[in-house]
């Protein structure tokens, strides 16, 4: 498994009514041992998560069924992403 790193960038269709659905997404790939972090930008333009996944198009495929993705709220840009410190 590999790590990437998903940052969600707030468009102007962005619904707060998205919030909930988004969280009980990120809940569920915890629960599955696919979610390592996530948060939000103190700025309110976004967030990111980091994610496990066989390989890019296997992260891009959990990401993109994000709600704030598929409702157009938020842009995902997905990286794969070597993290250098211990979690």
């Amino acid at each position: 498994m590999s790590t990437y790193l998903v940052l969600v960038m707030r468009t102007p269709h962005f619904d707060a009514a998205v919030i909930e659905p988004h969280r009980q997404f990120l809940r569920s790939l915890r629960e599955r041992g696919q979610l390592r972090d996530s948060g939000r930008f103190t700025d309110g333009t976004g967030g990111a998560y980091v994610i496990y996944a066989e390989n890019l198009d296997a992260a891009r495929a959990i990401a993109f069924t994000d709600p704030v993705h598929t409702t157009a709220s938020s842009e995902l840009t997905v990286h794969e992403w070597e993290i250098t410190t211990p979690h």
